[in-house]
């Protein structure tokens, strides 16, 4: 019998403590290879099974195994969910996760989990997509993402310059946290009396509105493009959307959002894409089998009108 396999409570007790310590880690490779946090769970509860089963003790590097396996679970999922995105019903949208509860998530190249850029990171392949994620957002050595990828070093380098190119090609300038919530704050006021004026000068010429409902009543089948119909749809809803509703600031994916309720139960979480131009996208979420990460509170001190 293998010296693990039959798993005495101490070996099994060190290597839960091994896994519990690398998980942030994990997750947060899978959740930016997925843009799913319930998919990234799955391949990170997968990865624990696999460990347990593994013969550990030929294991030289825990951490490094446990991010192999993560990664290859993940890249299969990938190609799988491609095929399931092209009947979702309506636009899609990554699932957003709720940073200010799990901070780690957010602490390794922060910039790499937005919203809008994991919407980039969709127009990579699964491998480049790994390639790209563990160089740029986790620093790992070209050599251990070869042997994740089996691939040689130098086609490491070449898929993750190649990949760098491709979404510095199509990228916004960035904008900090700070300019974010303020333009935010700023469309929120003007959505919320109905300002054409303010919104115009808040959009950027290619401003798109985005509402992912995945097929729910109400939810918008096609993406708004343009100033004048996103203006239009904003101004247009302004009297029935936004009086007497209790907004919530959250934070999404590192950035400001809004919780915005939907009658009594219901609530659509808002935020944007934005650079140095102005809005470039408003991301509305109402698919509710996304929204799990976040939940209209009860205390009041969280509310913001």
């Amino acid at each position: 019998m293998r010296p693990e396999a039959s798993g005495t409570a101490g070996s099994l007790e060190q290597a839960a403590a091994t896994f519990v310590e690398v998980r942030p880690r994990l997750f947060g490779i899978a959740y930016r290879m997925l843009s799913s946090a319930a998919e990234a769970e799955d391949v990170v509860q997968d990865t624990w099974l696999r460990w347990q089963n593994t013969d550990r003790s030929t294991v030289a590097n825990p951490a490094a195994f446990l991010a192999l396996t993560t990664t290859r679970l993940a890249i299969n999922v990938a190609q799988s969910a491609r095929s399931r995105r092209e009947t979702y019903i309506g636009p899609w949208l990554p699932e957003p996760v709720d940073t200010s509860a799990d901070p780690y998530l957010g602490a390794e190249r922060g910039e790499a989990l937005e919203l809008a850029f994991l919407l980039l990171l969709e127009r990579l392949t699964p491998t480049q997509r790994a390639a790209y994620i563990l160089r740029e957002a986790f620093a790992c050595p070209y050599e251990q993402i070869a042997e994740i990828l089996q691939l040689s070093p130098a086609n490491v380098r070449q898929l993750v310059s190649r990949s760098r190119k491709h979404l510095h090609d199509v990228r916004r300038e960035s904008i900090d946290r700070a300019e974010h919530r303020r333009l935010l704050t700023l469309f929120l006021d003007a959505a919320q009396t109905g300002n054409i004026t303010a919104l115009e000068d808040l959009f950027a010429a290619d401003v798109v509105s985005t509402s992912d409902g995945g097929g729910i009543p109400g939810a918008a089948r096609f993406p708004l493009v343009g100033v004048t119909r996103v203006t239009k749809f904003v101004a247009a809803y302004a009297p029935r959307f936004w009086p007497g509703a209790e907004l919530t600031w959250v934070e999404v994916n590192g950035r400001a959002g809004l919780l915005v309720p939907r009658g009594r139960a219901d609530f659509a979480l808002l935020t944007i894409e934005a650079s140095p131009e102005g809005i470039h996208q408003l991301m509305w979420i109402i698919n509710p089998a996304k929204l799990d990460a976040f939940a209209l509170p009860s205390s009041p001190d969280r509310r913001e009108n």
